[in-house]
């Protein structure tokens, strides 16, 4: 038989398996459209903590490879990532609703395939965290909740705001931590992110001017000429103990004519919630703030800082 023949063959049979599990998955679905979501799926990080943060933990079936906190969270099936979701999972799993962000194009278009009731969000800023946080608790029947954290969550930033408003602002290069050769050109976090929200609010001040992309790739000589006074990097390789610091620290040492390798304002974080913009917000907030401005942190003045519960 033609090899020609013999793939028509196969992709033939396919379709009409992919077919048979859509109309599956249709029926099981069109039941349970109008039903409280009661078996849900989560597709990021943010979302996963966001539902155990409002108390919707015990209704989160599934969750993706990138979902690590809570605990519990981890003990979850995983239906892959978010550009190889694994369908074949979401069958398995059955779920009625499926939270993902409105910038999950790979996952909207399956989840529209197989007909799976869906609730964007979008998580790009402060503003719609703190109202995803609200959609989200509403549609898991947790209101209250979900306004406690969004209250204790804005209170805790004007807690910050308050103490660092009187503050003189530092000049800040925020750097995405993915290698260990500062002589390279590196990825920097841009003035359009959460990140760079909480960064202002830690009395910071991003050197990146408004026209570079979201996470733009900076050469040396653009850090050379506007020679910030801090550096922070962050990101999973920047979870350093404190001999790999040093380390680190010296391989600036070859500018020295930059204010922060001068003044030994190099930071590194390697938390793993540092990129995620879900309630742990504050914690990046309060590691920002204790490294912009660890004046405030001395023994004559203290900011309070709360514990979000998951």
């Amino acid at each position: 038989m033609p090899r020609g023949l013999i793939i028509f063959k196969e992709n033939c049979k396919k379709f009409k398996v992919f077919h048979l599990i859509a109309l599956f998955v249709c029926s099981i679905y069109s039941i349970n459209s109008h039903a409280s979501s009661q078996r849900v799926i989560s597709t990021s990080p943010a979302i996963t903590e966001i539902l155990f943060a409002v108390g919707a933990g015990d209704n989160v079936i599934g969750v993706t490879d990138y979902c690590n906190y809570p605990k519990n969270a981890c003990r979850l099936p995983s239906i892959g990532g978010p550009l190889n979701p694994s369908t074949e999972k979401w069958i398995a799993l059955k779920p009625d609703l499926i939270i993902l962000q409105d910038d999950s194009v790979v996952l909207n278009k399956h989840a529209k395939v197989f007909k799976i009731p869906t609730l964007e969000v979008s998580v790009n800023n402060l503003k719609n965290i703190l109202t995803s946080i609200q959609i989200i608790a509403d549609a898991m029947q947790k209101p209250k909740a979900g306004k406690q954290l969004v209250d204790q969550i804005k209170r805790q930033i004007d807690n910050y705001q308050t103490n660092i408003r009187k503050t003189q602002p530092r000049q800040v290069l925020m750097l995405l931590s993915d290698t260990n050769d500062p002589s390279r050109d590196l990825y920097a976090v841009g003035r359009n992110t959460f990140l760079n929200e909480l960064l202002s609010i830690a009395g910071g001040k991003n050197i990146l001017p408004d026209t570079m992309a979201t996470y733009p790739k900076i050469s040396k000589e653009f850090i050379l000429a506007k020679s910030p006074e801090i550096i922070i990097e962050i990101g999973p390789t920047a979870n350093l103990s404190n001999e790999e610091i040093l380390v680190r620290k010296k391989a600036w040492t070859i500018y020295p004519t930059i204010r922060a390798v001068r003044n030994d304002r190099l930071y590194f974080v390697g938390a793993d919630y540092i990129l995620i913009p879900g309630p742990r917000l504050l914690n990046i907030l309060d590691i920002l703030a204790r490294n912009i401005h660890p004046e405030l942190f001395s023994n004559s003045i203290n900011i309070k800082q709360e514990t979000i519960s998951q």
